[in-house]
C-alpha cells in the first residue's frame, strides 16, 4: 500500500473520530440542558446521562480535542443559580 493511501485512511479515521466526538459533545449539551432545566423548576435530576457520554467523549484519543470533565449535581445547580 502507498503511504499516500495509509496517510488518507489516517486521515478518514481521525475524520470519523471526531465526527464521532462532535455528535457526542451535542448529546452531552442537550443532558446538561435538561438537568439545568429540571433544577430550576425544582425537579428531581441526575448527571449519570451526561458523565455517560463524557467518559465516552473523553475515550475518544485524538490529540486536538479537549477532555471533558465530569459534572456533579452540584455543578449544574450553581449554574442553575446563575440563570435566576
Amino acid at each position: 500500500m502507498s503511504v499516500h493511501m495509509e496517510l488518507a485512511q489516517h486521515a478518514g479515521k481521525q475524520n470519523k473520530m471526531y465526527q464521532q466526538f462532535l455528535k457526542l459533545d451535542n448529546m452531552r449539551e442537550t443532558y446538561i440542558e435538561e438537568a439545568v432545566a429540571q433544577c430550576k423548576e425544582g425537579k428531581p435530576f441526575t448527571t449519570d446521562k451526561i458523565n455517560e457520554v463524557t467518559n465516552a467523549m473523553n475515550k475518544i484519543n485524538l490529540r486536538f480535542t479537549p477532555v471533558r470533565k465530569i459534572v456533579t449535581r452540584e455543578m449544574v445547580r450553581e449554574y442553575a443559580e446563575t440563570l435566576k
